[in-house]
Order: C-alpha cells, then sequence, then structure tokens
C-alpha cells in the first residue's frame, strides 16, 4: 500500500517525542485528599524537585540522576507539605515537589537545570522526561492558582495535588492543559514553514496555535494556517500529541492539506512565511542546507512532523 500521509499511521508517533513517554500509572481513581502525604512516608518513594522552568539533578555518582529520597529532599528544605502525588511506577510512589527558582544554594554535586537542556542533552531517560513533564504542569498550576477564581479566596490542595477546593465559597478547581494546535501544511512536494520572530537564527518551523473555546482541534488548524498564512486547508490529519511543560501545553500535531498557494504572511505573527521543496527540507534536517537553514530540535513535534513529511516520496 503506498503512503499517504492522510492514512492511519502503524505506530503511534507520539512515543518518539520529548516529555511524552510518561510511563507511571496516574490511579486517578484513588486520590485521597491525603494521598501525597502518605506517599511521603513511603520508604521507597521517589522525589522530582521541579523549579520554575527548571529540574534538580544530583550528579554524585557521574550520571545525572532526577529522583531523590525523602531524606535527601528535607535536607535541601524544600516545602513538602506542597508536594503532589504523580501516581506509582515500578511499585514505587512518585511525587513532585517545588524547588527554589535558581537553585542558588545546591551543594556542589546538585544542579538545577532548564528542562530543554536536560532533554536536548539526554541526560534523564524518557519515562524520567514524562514523569518531568506531569510533575512540572502540576506544579506550575497549582502555583498560579492559589487563590479562588469565583470569590478570590484563598485555595487549599486536595486529592493528591490533582484538585484545589476554595476556603471562600467551597468551589473545586482542577488542573488544567492547554491545547495548541501545530500543523505542517503540504501542497505537492512543498511543504510550508514559517519564522518567528524570536527564533534562532535560520530555524523554520510549523504553524502553531491555541485551540479557542469551543472549536475542534482541525477547525483550530484550518483557522490558524488562514490567519497567519493566508492558506486555505482541505483535509486535516492528526499525527501525534506532545506533552510541553511551558507550563502546561499539549501539543497536537497534524497535516494540512493546501488548497491554494497562494500566501498572505500575518506579519504581527511571522517574520516570514514560505514554500520548502523535500529536498530543501531534507537539507534543512540534515544540516548541509547552504544558506544554513534549519528546522527546530529533535525533541519538538515540529521536527517530527517535518522529518515524517520529507522523509517519503508523496503525500497522498
Amino acid at each position: 500500500m503506498p503512503f499517504s500521509l492522510f492514512s492511519a499511521p502503524e505506530r503511534e508517533a507520539s512515543h518518539f517525542l520529548g516529555f511524552a513517554g510518561n510511563v507511571i500509572e496516574r490511579q486517578s481513581e484513588k486520590r485521597s485528599d491525603d494521598a501525597a502525604r502518605l506517599a511521603l512516608a513511603e520508604p521507597e518513594a521517589r522525589l522530582l524537585l521541579i523549579g520554575p522552568g527548571r529540574l534538580v539533578l544530583d550528579f554524585g555518582n557521574g550520571a545525572a540522576n532526577p529522583y531523590f529520597t525523602l531524606a535527601a529532599a528535607r535536607a535541601l528544605e524544600v516545602p513538602l507539605d506542597e508536594a503532589v502525588l504523580l501516581g506509582r511506577a515500578d511499585g514505587s510512589a512518585m511525587l513532585a515537589v517545588p524547588a527554589a527558582a535558581e537553585g542558588e544554594s545546591l551543594p556542589e554535586r546538585l544542579k538545577a537545570i532548564d528542562f530543554r537542556s536536560i532533554h536536548a542533552q539526554g541526560l534523564i531517560d524518557g519515562a524520567g522526561l514524562g514523569a518531568l513533564a506531569q510533575g512540572a504542569a502540576l506544579l506550575a498550576w497549582h502555583a498560579n492558582h492559589r487563590f479562588c477564581g469565583r470569590c478570590g479566596a484563598a485555595t487549599e490542595m486536595r486529592a493528591g495535588g490533582y484538585k484545589r477546593v476554595c476556603t471562600g465559597c467551597a468551589a473545586e478547581h482542577f488542573p488544567r492543559t492547554d491545547p495548541v494546535v501545530i500543523m505542517l501544511t503540504v501542497c505537492g512536494d512543498k511543504c510550508l514553514l514559517g519564522r518567528g520572530r524570536h527564533f534562532a537564527a535560520g530555524v523554520y518551523s510549523a504553524l502553531a496555535g491555541f485551540v479557542e473555546p469551543g472549536e475542534t482541534i482541525e477547525a483550530a488548524v484550518r483557522r490558524e494556517t488562514l490567519e497567519e498564512a493566508g492558506i486555505r486547508l482541505g483535509r486535516v490529519v492528526y499525527h501525534a500529541s506532545q506533552p510541553w511543560p511551558f507550563p502546561y501545553s499539549l501539543m497536537i500535531g497534524c497535516f494540512g492539506e493546501a488548497l491554494n498557494e497562494d500566501i498572505v504572511t500575518d506579519t504581527a505573527e511571522l517574520e516570514d512565511c514560505r514554500w520548502f521543496p523535500r529536498e530543501e527540507v531534507r537539507q534543512m534536517l540534515a544540516g548541509t542546507h547552504p544558506a544554513e537553514l534549519k528546522v527546530p530540535a529533535r525533541h519538538s513535534i515540529a521536527h517530527h512532523l517535518i522529518h515524517a513529511w520529507a522523509g517519503h516520496d508523496r503525500d497522498i
């Protein structure tokens, strides 16, 4: 059967993406209000110490270790009363605990390293990155929702970290995930790539945007592509998704079929947007482009969308 972007993949492409390798059993139906406190008392409990955009790693034995015991975490004076229970892995309780923003007073063997560098340098495995994405998203949500959006009173953590309850009006608040569509538009033997003003030098990527209330994924893909590039889409198909802990997004990767080729770039959103032939994209992927143009890093879903398309000789 000939390859087609618009047919079901044989394997889940999400398995190959950074931050998507979570193996934790979340046990969402078994979270009591004191679940995190009880988990901390387990001798085999493993803790991730997560600051804003950074994870604390222990290099004491050479390799980077993202997991801490309760005693080790307590010695660093992290706020254990703010720990959230992620679930269980290999029979052990897994928790995330807030850490200092920059890790200023950490012992020499410990380093607080930003999430992107951890992945790019391969410092921890896929399961660790998945746990990091879960823990970072939860802790960021708690930090941003300490007060009730209904009455303004303080909220308190419940259900092991998967709920906050207002102390004033008793309203219940639950962790959020922000859905973002990221789409590679294709037309024959070329694809559409854009460049944001904040991108690193020479980098072009797939277009992206937040899903709005009451909108389907497919509608969001079509709307964002039309708004940013003036390209109308026909068929839209899902490819893969990626947890993106900046702070709690879910990147939803799709391919879109272009119905027109004339680009009208939204210069408020993009610095440049144009069609790239497949061979030129292959040069960008290989790092051999004569103008040193590039695609996003391998851990990103944009890279995988572009690589999946460029690696084949036809689209439909």
